[in-house]
């Protein structure tokens, strides 16, 4: 499957909607189209890029209405266009729903229009996204663990597996389709960027999908891939997990460590700074007092590895 921007079938009545490259904010979404009735899999970082997509689904939901919303994580490019999707039941984990009002979409619009270095630093990341005026809706469901539910006659299956990426992250399983939608839980060559961790629960999650009767894996950025990708995603949170922990106990500082550690095949994705924060996640797991840094110098951090 090419990817190219726009709303692909990946299976009967079931689609990935891609934004390349799958770099900051250029996330992923779904449609699962049922009788009379389709569900969302997470909306994106502005109302203007959601409006594109919903148009070009509605040669779809013209006949079947997105009745249902699945917000995969409570980062925005997964959430802040749910306002134009409102009338539908969002759905999403407790944790997720509590995440979400944490960071609205208020937050990185003044973050966005800050004067000097900390707006300079957040346009280099987000300014190509409009977050001024936008409404938040957040889930109208709830649940933890597991919930299931039906699509105009599909069944389709939510699975926590967070904290992982976010405190609260699913993945969405159609299982007539074979398919999985696993939000952040996967990037697609992307370095990953794991906020919350610990990465265990991350690596466990790959182990999932990996297990699961699926052939076609939607990830939250990146194109389509199968389960030999999902195996690069785990390789790269092992390689993390453990060169950081041989430097946490050889009492080496996290900024310096992230610094140390060379990306072996990893540094050919992109974003690869990203491993400043996965260091530091890796420190706070193994030592409840370590403070990571606040999200500014996280930012700054990334980009001066990126730069380097």
């Amino acid at each position: 499957m090419n990817y190219t921007l726009g709303l692909h079938e990946v299976a009967p009545g079931t689609h990935a909607w891609l934004q390349p490259d799958g770099g900051w904010g250029w996330s992923n979404a779904g449609l699962v189209v049922g009788d009379g009735a389709s569900l969302l899999v997470d909306t994106l970082f502005d109302l203007k890029i959601t409006k594109r997509m919903l148009d070009a689904m509605a040669v779809h939901t013209s006949s079947a209405p997105v009745t249902s919303v699945v917000n995969t994580h409570a980062n925005g490019d997964h959430c802040y266009g749910n306002w134009l999707v409102r009338d539908a039941d969002i759905i999403a984990s407790a944790a997720t729903a509590h995440e979400m009002k944490e960071v609205p979409p208020s937050m990185l619009a003044a973050l966005n229009e800050a004067p000097g270095d900390i707006g300079d630093l957040f346009r280099h990341f987000f300014g190509e996204f409009e977050f001024g005026g936008i409404e938040p809706a957040l889930p109208t469901t709830t649940f933890s663990g597991r919930h299931s539910f039906d699509v105009g006659g599909r069944r389709v299956d939510l699975v926590e597996v967070g904290p992982a990426h976010t405190a609260g992250d699913t993945i969405v399983f159609v299982p007539d389709a074979r398919t999985v939608y696993t939000g952040d839980i996967l990037f697609i060559g992307g370095t990953p960027i794991v906020w919350a961790g610990p990465l265990d629960n991350w690596i466990a999650a790959c182990d999932l999908i990996n297990a699961s009767d699926v052939d076609t894996i939607v990830p939250g950025h990146g194109p389509v891939t199968d389960k030999a990708g999902v195996t690069e995603v785990r390789d790269y949170l092992v390689f993390v997990r453990d060169e950081a922990t041989q430097r946490f106990e050889g009492g080496m500082d996290a900024w310096d460590a992230a610094r140390d550690i060379a990306l072996d095949g990893f540094g050919r994705w992109g974003e690869a700074g990203r491993i400043a924060v996965n260091v530091d996640t890796v420190y706070r797991s193994l030592d409840p007092a370590h403070r990571s840094p606040d999200v500014v110098e996280q930012f700054r951090r990334m980009l001066a590895l990126e730069n380097h």
